[in-house]
């Protein structure tokens, strides 16, 4: 039907789909306003400032989401159109074009500003948003800068920030995606699909507008309704994607340098790890072991049997993984088979007068592969077949934002020529102005799609710098050249934190800072808190000094022995995290507010920019002053807590600071730092699974399952094993079994789910440990009764029992008190 300037346009079922799929239209003038329900809380909004939509392919989304659609109720008038679904109320009004919409009790989620919602000239775009007070901001990846992003404003642009500081912007990865969080609706997302240079301003030059744009191409976003911040989480994983599970090994200690300059070095780095008995699992091989800084070659003098490197390692419990930077030496004639069979396929990316692009990295004059294109992809990947055969475990692909040195620009020319054939894009080339973002992920796409064709049984690992939106489908990442300042320890807490939000599950900050010499404290604090990172690796430059743990002399080496050691104690509770993360998209570390969103507006008694949560039961709580050895404070959200340490319930709160304080429901404690010590807790109701010490995850665990229960409402816990490398988890050879626990008039009755999956675990014992008991108590599983071991001082129940693959029932009781 037509209305005035205007019109409304409702699709109904799509032929041959599944799903209902509606769309609705309107104009202003030239200007096409067009919104998509996806699902029930997630609507595509699309701009036509001329009046045709742009090309429909996407990078970040995963091929058939965006076409999705559910049945919505669709309305129009004079002025408006709109429809509902069953969790949104869309509004589309015109003079100007405007979008309105809220959750179905009218409260306000997302509104387009009244004065120039939508801004183009010259192809760039500016969209505006009215800003309510109350709301927060997060994601976009690894930003510097506070957690919330409110009063700030970024650039995505992959940029390679080598020695980044605190004010730095744009750096190493792209992802146009943040949470809001705090509103009257509650939580939201947005996710720019744009490849572009975009920005995003929070604030910072209105106070009452958010907007963002982008220097170029389509007017294409998603918004994500939660209404929880964890559920817009979810929404976006299920977007964009999961994702892979890690292997079990990615999650140890790792420890590098730029560079271990020969096989015998990097076995000296091996033997001193088992020396000392410092658990560990990888050793990272950076630039020098290649010749002549030639990707996918070693240096006959130096690595020259790399297949006994890696194998003579993997005895010892260690892998190997290699840097391979993208850029491919330009070296015909040479022997070089990257470089011959690269230029034979034609599979390098061209000037816009069709010669191939030459750049300088570190072999010299290099050529890059076009990953825009499939085959290419595929081209790529078959490098890694002799590197994969040789017994090399993951790969490390730097320097692709693409990083180009002798560029005023640090990369390459935006006019670069880059064709894409790519199932669902149009066959054509593409200025690097368009690329330029994605490219690092294409990169890593490769790289992983190559890896699995080589090794299809295998989980592959591949560590990537620069990234874009749905990156995580393909690599984990790190923060890249950060520098050995308690600032940036503290800087690196926000950056994982908004990665975990943004889909990054998987990420780390160079232990110790790349840059610099860290003091022993410093070195000492950052292992502390690293142990409960998701990513846990040391590395160092080439110019500074080394950074493996038994540096600087024997009490901190006892220190970080013991923080290493608490991480490969907690490997079932992290490595059950990873299988939540694969399945949901939940992050492994989190901020406090994700979990308990009445934290983004607790009182500010507490300065808690570097508390985290690991999963929703640990929570770490270093001081937010590093450098100080003044007490400070830490608000635990309601609920109750205990310390991780001692085991025992935390009941002593200090005297809250002032009025707005002593009305909170948290905890507050009054907390001294201490080198030796950093303060972690677990929630009230936790159940949390240990392990007895390996020295690396390649190690069976010795003895009894470790199940520490910690008594409290939503009291739950989960196991989950496999054999920790091959994808064989998919066809059901995995462990996944939840466990529950009740207070009753008599004590705690805890009970197993039946298991699901088929894999058989390395325990045939369970070790339960109840935790702030008081009085004698006796046991019974099943009805029938077993020994009980009592702690007396630490009020700690033990029962060993076998191991419970289905369902049962175990209570402890007073019953012996009567």
């Amino acid at each position: 039907m037509a209305l005035g300037l205007f019109a409304v346009l409702v699709w109904g079922r799509a032929p041959g789909a599944d799903l209902a799929g509606s769309v609705v239209e309107l104009r202003d003038g030239a200007m096409l306003l067009r919104v998509s329900a996806i699902t029930e809380d997630v609507l595509r909004v699309r701009v036509a400032p001329e009046g045709s939509l742009s090309e429909d392919g996407s990078w970040a989304v995963l091929a058939g989401t965006a076409e999705s659609r559910v049945l919505v109720e669709a309305w129009a008038n004079a002025g408006a159109a709109g429809f509902r679904t069953k969790r949104l109320s869309v509004r589309m009004e015109r003079s100007p074009l405007r979008l309105i919409v809220s959750d179905l009790q009218g409260h306000v989620l997302l509104e387009d500003a009244k004065d120039r919602p939508v801004q183009t000239a010259d192809g760039a775009f500016t969209l505006r948003k009215v800003m309510p007070a109350s709301e927060h901001y997060f994601g976009l990846g690894d930003k510097t800068g506070p957690l919330d992003h409110r009063g700030q404003a970024f650039t995505n642009w992959n940029t390679d920030a080598y020695r980044f500081q605190e004010s730095t912007d744009p750096l190493y990865k792209c992802i146009p995606f943040f949470v809001a969080a705090g509103g009257a609706a509650g939580s939201y997302g947005i996710l720019l699909d744009n490849t572009w240079r975009s920005w995003f301003d929070f604030g910072k030059r209105d106070a009452q507008v958010l907007e963002f744009g982008s220097s170029g191409g389509p007017i294409d976003y998603y918004l994500l309704f939660g209404p929880s911040t964890k559920e817009v989480v979810k929404r976006y994983a299920d977007l964009t994607g999961m994702p892979p599970l890690t292997p079990l090994w990615a999650l140890g200690f790792q420890q590098s340098r730029y560079s271990y300059m020969s096989a015998a070095e990097v076995r000296e780095i091996a033997h001193r790890l088992r020396a000392e008995r410092l658990p560990a699992d990888v050793i990272w091989m950076d630039i020098d072991y290649q010749d002549r800084y030639r990707p996918f070659t070693t240096n006959p003098r130096t690595f020259g049997d790399l297949p006994g490197l890696a194998r003579e390692l993997r005895q010892d419990g260690l892998r190997l993984v290699a840097i391979t930077d993208l850029h491919i030496a330009m070296a015909p004639s040479q022997g070089y088979l990257p470089y011959d069979t690269g230029a034979a396929g034609d599979h390098f990316v061209k000037r816009p007068d069709g010669s191939v692009y030459v750049g300088v990295v570190w072999p010299g004059a290099a050529v890059f592969p076009e990953f825009t294109q499939s085959r290419t992809r595929a081209w790529w990947g078959s490098l890694y077949r002799e590197f994969v055969t040789s017994g090399i475990a993951g790969f490390w692909n730097d320097m692709n934002e693409p990083s180009i040195f002798e560029s005023p620009t640090k990369t390459m020319p935006l006019d670069i020529q880059h064709r894409i054939a790519e199932p669902g894009f149009k066959a054509r080339s593409a200025a690097h102005e368009e690329i330029h973002n994605v490219y690092g992920m294409q990169n890593a796409r490769a790289t992983f799609e190559g890896l699995t064709q080589l090794s299809p049984q295998e989980r592959p690992f591949v560590m990537t710098r620069a990234s874009f939106a749905g990156g995580q489908r393909y690599g984990a990442t790190w923060t890249g050249d950060n520098s050995s300042t308690w600032n940036h320890l503290k800087m690196s807490i926000p950056m994982l934190l908004n990665l975990g939000m943004s889909g990054f599950a998987y990420s780390g900050a160079d232990v110790g800072g790349f840059v610099g010499a860290p003091s022993p404290e410093l070195m000492t604090r950052w292992i502390e808190i690293a142990a409960f990172t998701p990513i846990f690796r040391a590395h160092s430059a080439n110019d500074s000094p080394r950074k493996e743990p038994w540096l600087d002399g024997p009490r901190h080496t006892a220190i970080r022995r013991h923080f290493i050691e608490t991480r490969y104690q907690l490997m079932p509770y992290i490595y059950a995290l990873a299988d939540e993360n694969a399945r949901t998209g939940a992050p492994l570390m989190r901020p406090l507010f994700y979990e308990f969103p009445d934290s983004l507006d607790a009182p500010s008694t507490c300065d808690q920019a570097t508390t985290f949560l690991l999963g929703d039961r640990l929570l770490i709580a270093p001081p937010a002053d590093f450098e100080s050895l003044d007490a400070y404070r830490v608000c635990l959200p309601a609920g109750g807590w205990y310390d991780y340490w001692t085991g025992e319930l935390v009941t002593s709160p200090a005297p809250a600071a002032n009025a707005a304080a002593r009305g909170s429901k948290n905890q507050i404690l009054r907390l001294t730092p201490a080198l030796d010590r950093l303060p972690v807790f677990v929630r009230a109701g936790a159940i949390l699974p240990r392990q007895p010490l390996v020295q690396s995850t390649a190690e069976s665990p010795q003895g009894p399952l470790a199940l520490d229960v910690y008594p409290g409402d939503d009291c739950r816990g989960v196991i989950y094993l496999d054999d920790g490398h091959s994808v064989a988890y998919r066809d059901q050879s995995y462990l996944r079994q939840t466990l529950h626990c009740a207070v009753t008039a008599d004590g705690l009755v805890i009970t197993f789910d039946a298991r699901e999956g088929t894999y058989r675990p390395w325990f045939d014992r369970i070790t339960m440990s109840i935790h702030h008991w008081q009085g004698r108590a006796r046991a019974l599983l099943d009805g029938k009764a077993i020994p009980v071991s009592m702690v007396d001082k630490s009020g700690v129940v033990r029962v060993t029992i076998g191991d419970q693959p289905g369902a049962a029932r175990l209570s402890i009781d007073h019953a012996s008190d009567r």
